[in-house]
């Protein structure tokens, strides 16, 4: 049998599960709908568990040239700015997990990735190609895209993100419900920003009904900006819908001057609505699966869903290698693995959000005890250890 997969979806999760089966000798041909390979302008944390992969995929010297290695994080009081130091990052963080926490540009981060996969294969990666059925029958799968085309393989993964087009052909539409939040994302040069902001430090400004996350990428060049506040007006779960600063401003009125101070240097903010889906039963049909965001969608208060992604696409590799020859075997281990995990993630990301929009931070004399209670730093680390302790590495097969 010829060993190849076919991947729908190049974005960060298709390109490392590619780069991961590439590396064990298994062919791939990865399939884009969009017409050129790029990642939006934002940022994208990546956890020691992350990161851990990302070594192991021959990246650390890559990941050197483009990342933000920041010293800590640090909270603030979303009016008085009154500030407490939470979690150390930096040389604490890799000492204490193996590997280091590191803040990107999610554009360096694709670029990187897809890098590596046309090093091993120039060839692999197909833009401009959507796809539109996929079948099964026998021993290979049959992917149709806008195109024409029909290609097969002996395996297919479906790395195409929250509006997958693969699990819809498999299970049908899915039904996602409005959290009531809005969330908010740009980036800014960081020498527009006056000198006490444009520090190598993330920072989370905690509300009653708002959180605001800022941090460095592209080696401090730029700051990055996400925000997600309560508000039920607008639902459309998009990534590439432009706001205006006035209309962030504005969902942050009565905060901090700092806050307002970056907002009004984001040239074009993005907006997109916060939808929630119920934990698939499963994510596999016969030699067709899928993974990241198209399985395991998940809030963005733990800063997660990028490196579940590259784990899932780690593991499936580790998988397909070991089961080639019998596909129902090497699905059902891929999801043994990462079902519970993947769970925990997208829980503890819904509950977080609670911990993030507080409303005792609206009365100044309950802040300091908020503070103690949710955030201090020995709460953090046990809250925190599960994740990033983890290795997809070292799994067992």
């Amino acid at each position: 049998m010829e060993k190849k997969v076919i991947i729908v979806g190049a974005g960060i999760g298709g390109l490392a599960a590619a780069l991961s089966l590439l590396k064990r000798g298994i062919d791939v041909e990865i399939y884009e709908q969009a017409p050129e390979l790029k990642e939006v302008g934002a940022g994208i944390q990546i956890s020691s568990n992350g990161t851990r992969v990302l070594y192991a995929l021959g990246l650390e010297d890559a990941l050197k040239r483009v990342q933000v290695l920041p010293s800590r994080r640090v909270i603030r009081h979303w009016s008085s700015g009154e500030t407490w130091n939470w979690f150390d990052l930096g040389a604490t963080t890799a000492q204490r997990y193996g590997t280091p926490h590191v803040m990107l540009h999610r554009g360096d981060l694709h670029g990187l990735l897809a890098d590596a996969v046309q090093r091993l294969k120039p060839n692999a990666i197909h833009l401009a190609t959507r796809c539109v059925g996929i079948r099964q029958s026998g021993e290979r799968v049959e992917v149709g895209f806008d195109t024409g085309e029909t290609v097969s393989a002996a395996f297919a993964i479906g790395a195409d993100g929250i509006h997958s087009r693969v699990r819809a052909c498999l299970f049908g539409p899915d039904k996602p419900e409005f959290t009531g939040c809005v969330a908010w994302r740009g980036v800014v040069p960081m020498q527009r920003l006056p000198a006490h902001l444009s520090q190598m430090l993330s920072t989370n400004w905690l509300g009653p009904r708002g959180h605001v996350l800022h941090y460095p990428v592209r080696r401090g060049a730029l700051m990055n900006f996400v925000s997600t506040v309560e508000r039920d007006d607008w639902q459309v779960e998009a990534w590439t819908v432009e706001g205006t600063t006035s209309e962030l401003a504005n969902d942050f009125r009565g905060w901090h001057p700092d806050v307002h101070a970056i907002i009004q240097n984001i040239d074009t903010p993005f907006k997109w609505a916060l939808m929630v889906r119920g934990p698939m039963e499963r994510w596999t049909m016969g030699r067709i699966t899928l993974l990241g965001d198209a399985c395991h969608p998940t809030l963005p208060f733990l800063g997660q869903g990028g490196v579940m992604a590259i784990e899932d696409g780690y593991v499936i590799a580790a998988c397909l290698k070991k089961y080639f020859a019998d596909p129902a075997i090497a699905f059902a281990r891929y999801e043994d693995i990462r079902k519970e995990r993947t769970a925990a993630v997208v829980r503890k990301s819904h509950a977080f959000r609670k911990q993030a929009f507080n409303p005792a931070l609206a009365d100044n004399d309950a802040v300091a005890v908020s503070v103690t209670q949710e955030w201090q730093k020995a709460l953090a680390r046990e809250r925190l250890d599960w994740l990033y302790e983890y290795d997809a590495t070292a799994v067992q097969i």
